[in-house]
């Protein structure tokens, strides 16, 4: 059983960055592909960014590609997701997932979940 907590949200201006971080318990963290997912009010969660085990095969949302970059540090149990020029339209809660398979884009597809960060940009 793996635990994922998250930190590092906040409310920003547009043009900022933030850097999510998620840390892993409970598990071989070098096991699990990592994603970040995110789901702003009244809309479905989707998806933001995804890192294979080894760190060296990412998937990106066409929305945050060039904007964001993930990445994680097996030796510390922790995922990042560095944002950079933020947008009112990135404003959600951004939740952390880990799944033993290949990173992919389908929230249905991974098996543990962090409880979320919210994160907030103002025009």
């Amino acid at each position: 059983q793996v635990q994922l907590v998250e930190s590092g949200g906040g409310s920003v201006q547009a043009g900022d960055s933030l850097r999510l971080s998620c840390a892993a318990s409970g598990g071989i963290f070098s096991s699990y592909a990592m994603g970040w997912f995110r789901q702003a009010p009244g809309k479905e969660r989707e998806f933001v960014a995804a890192i294979s085990r080894s760190g060296g095969f990412k998937l990106y949302a066409d929305s945050v590609k060039g904007r964001f970059t993930i990445s994680r540090d097996n030796a510390k149990n922790t995922v990042y997701l560095q944002m950079n020029s933020l947008k009112p339209e990135d404003t959600a809660v951004y939740y952390c997932a880990a799944r033993i398979t290949p990173a992919t884009m389908r929230p249905n597809e991974y098996d543990y979940w962090g409880q979320g960060t919210q994160v907030t940009v103002s025009s």
